[in-house]
């Protein structure tokens, strides 16, 4: 299976709204300046683009756009994960159908299950696609760690299931991840400030919410150390360390919006009950957007739900 394309920056986008309703042309818009920037892949619809407050219309809507927008010029990876098997299968087949290049597909949020009902589940939704699948293991988020002893099962059920996101503060995981299950396993960071060193131990890549208003230099940060220019990667880490940190004052990604907002590339709107962040931490991501060279010192807050 050819998975040699899915290496590097790989954006997860925001899902832009306009007066409540999805913005596809914003979309489109975000996608053009991303490939612009740089970035290596484009990810739709996972935690980043608010799946959990999109219909699975909605979620279909954006994965097909954003298909037809890059036009094969780099891969594109559809979040499909939800919460009932039923819709992950749906939104699964879809995303094959439509012709993304894999699926990041989450471990199920809210109902904790067992180690094995992970392998069921996962290998279940392999086994009825073709497609190359990236699981998704965000404890933080979800209640529940997928074990490296339990990706080496489901790896060896289904070779289609390629490699595995993690936003896992635990970094002995990527570790033991590549002991049970292989080199050849792409680990992703989802972690910002874990990009650098899951690199340094073989990673395949990452999944930033930086990269949305930092793209070029988080597909610069890859590009260094595949080029052995160590030293310079471990700046540029250090470099994008106070930005990493400000787009997660406040729940992802309310922060990494309200920057987009600030710098016109979209109207700053979440959906409930994720609103903008509080006044007093607006004025932090001001400041830090401004060190970077994003929007003006004096620049004005965006309109938006939650301002």
């Amino acid at each position: 299976m050819e998975t040699s394309g899915l290496r590097g920056s790989l954006v997860p986008l925001v899902t832009p709204f306009r007066d409540g309703a999805v913005d596809l042309a914003t979309l489109r818009d975000l996608i053009e300046w991303q490939l612009a920037s740089g970035s290596h892949g484009i990810s739709v619809t996972g935690s980043t683009g608010e799946p959990a407050s999109l219909s699975l219309e909605e979620r279909e809507q954006v994965i097909a756009t954003a298909i037809e927008a890059v036009r094969g010029r780099v891969p594109v990876i559809a979040g499909t994960g939800a919460n009932s098997f039923a819709d992950t299968l749906r939104l699964t087949q879809f995303a094959e159908q439509a012709g993304a290049d894999a699926a990041l597909v989450i471990t199920p949020p809210y109902c904790r299950p067992s180690q094995e009902g992970l392998y069921q589940y996962f290998t279940a939704l392999a086994r009825a696609v073709r497609l190359p699948l990236i699981l998704y293991n965000i404890p933080g988020r979800t209640a529940v760690n997928l074990e490296p002893e339990t990706l080496a099962r489901i790896r060896r059920a289904c070779p289609n299931v390629v490699g595995v996101k993690e936003a896992n503060y635990d970094f002995t995981q990527v570790s033991r991840l590549f002991d049970r299950c292989g080199s050849d396993l792409l680990v992703y960071s989802g972690i910002e400030a874990l990009c650098f060193p899951l690199l340094a131990l073989g990673g395949a890549g990452y999944f930033s919410a930086t990269a949305n208003v930092l793209p070029r230099e988080c597909a610069q940060l890859y590009e260094l150390t595949v080029a052995g220019r160590w030293d310079e990667a471990r700046a540029l880490h250090y470099q994008l360390l106070a930005m990493n940190e400000a787009l997660f004052i406040e729940t992802n990604p309310g922060p990494v919006k309200y920057v987009l907002g600030l710098m016109g590339k979209i109207q700053p709107e979440l959906r409930l009950p994720l609103v903008l962040p509080s006044p007093e931490n607006q004025a932090r991501l001001r400041a830090v957007a401004a060190r970077y060279g994003l929007v003006a010192e004096t620049a004005a807050a965006p309109v938006g739900n939650g301002a």
